[in-house]
């Protein structure tokens, strides 16, 4: 299975990041060693002193396919739960700024937290999607997924013109406004809908 991260598809974390909108989805891979699972502790790397949080949903998908039209896309995923792409944003400064690509800023060990996975006809509106991050309790990020620039669809369709998107394969849908650091016993909690589907603590 691969992971495949959207950037940029929140207008508003895009501002935050002094980015431009993007004119076509914006990805990059995570490994599978990158999976968090099971409310698994996240332990802080001593590479990075400036790991943020990123709460995105996340798609799974449900079959093979290649070259995906946008308009049979929802027949490819099912399933979907929020997840915390990990970055260390110091090291994806300066790869930023010597033009190197992301791979340890965002590829690295445990970086893509992944909850409990719900069937994406349990939710009211699979087009607009409230999700949120707490820290200790404080909100830090919120989101709806009716604000996002590219659709879970569109998304699809894009990526599946590069490469086939295979069973179990998970799509990170983006980030909104709010990414910010981490630290040692910060207990995260992210929702969707007012669902629990990840619990975890910062070690």
């Amino acid at each position: 299975m691969k992971i495949i991260c959207i950037g940029r598809n929140y207008a508003d974390h895009a501002r935050e990041m002094n980015n431009l909108l993007p004119a076509d989805p914006v990805f990059f891979m995570k490994p599978d060693s990158s999976m968090l699972l099971k409310n698994n502790p996240f332990f802080l790397p001593d590479f990075s002193s400036e790991i943020h949080h990123e709460i995105e949903v996340v798609l799974k998908i449900s079959r093979l396919g290649k070259n995906i039209e946008a308009r049979y896309a929802h027949r490819y995923y099912d399933q979907i739960t929020v997840g915390i792409d990990f970055t260390a944003r110091d090291l994806q400064r300066k790869c930023i700024q010597e033009g190197r690509p992301w791979e340890i800023a965002k590829a690295f060990d445990q970086s893509a937290a992944v909850g409990s996975f719900i069937d994406l006809d349990s939710v009211p509106d699979p087009k607009a999607i409230h999700f949120q991050l707490a820290i200790n309790k404080h909100i830090v990020q919120k989101g709806n997924t009716k604000d996002m620039i590219f659709s879970f669809d569109a998304i699809i369709s894009y990526i599946s013109g590069f490469m086939t998107l295979k069973t179990g394969d998970l799509i990170f849908t983006g980030t909104p406004a709010g990414v910010g650091p981490v630290k040692i016993q910060d207990h995260l909690t992210a929702t969707m809908e007012g669902q629990t589907l990840l619990d975890f603590w910062i070690k």
